[in-house]
């Protein structure tokens, strides 16, 4: 197991819980697959649904939603999720792109709290995207390695921080 899987694999879950499983990496990548065909719409989705839940992270992006500026993000956003979505099965090789990534959203003014934000209309567009196929087992897959990622890209912008207890 790598640096990246022993410092980041367990955070955030309970003690309890199993780290991510082969298949259900299969089966986020198998789903991811299904989305990228329509990453425009899922990317307009999941801005407008963190906008309406966090409607205070607004101001950290440029132009309106719909705008080109938004347009462009989207694009980067879908861009980043299939880099992760790729990698999960090797979390030391996306591990530097992540630190970096997160130190970068320091800079936007991103905040620990937004993670979680970010998590939950990450679920819902991939509810809206993929329908009866986002399955309880497949929402909580995509949890836990959104859970993943979010605890190494807090710890990497944030040394020390630590998280609330749910």
């Amino acid at each position: 197991m790598g640096f990246f899987n022993q410092l980041f694999g367990s955070l955030f879950k309970k003690p309890d819980a199993p780290a991510l499983t082969a298949e259900q990496i299969d089966q986020i990548q198998a789903s991811f697959a299904k989305v990228q065909p329509i990453a425009g719409i899922a990317a307009e989705i999941f801005y407008a649904r963190l906008f309406t839940i966090a409607p205070e992270v607004q101001p950290l992006f440029k132009g309106e939603p719909g705008s080109p500026e938004m347009a462009e993000q989207g694009k980067k956003l879908m861009a980043t999720l299939a880099v992760v979505v790729n990698g999960l099965k090797d979390l030391d090789a996306i591990a530097p792109t992540a630190a970096a990534l997160a130190q970068r959203h320091v800079e936007y003014g991103v905040k620990p709290e937004h993670y979680d934000k970010v998590g939950e209309a990450l679920l819902f567009t991939l509810e809206k995207g993929l329908g009866d196929a986002f399955t309880p087992e497949l929402k909580a897959g995509w949890a836990s390695a959104y859970g993943v990622l979010a605890g190494a890209m807090i710890s990497a912008a944030y040394p020390g921080y630590r998280r609330k207890a749910a």
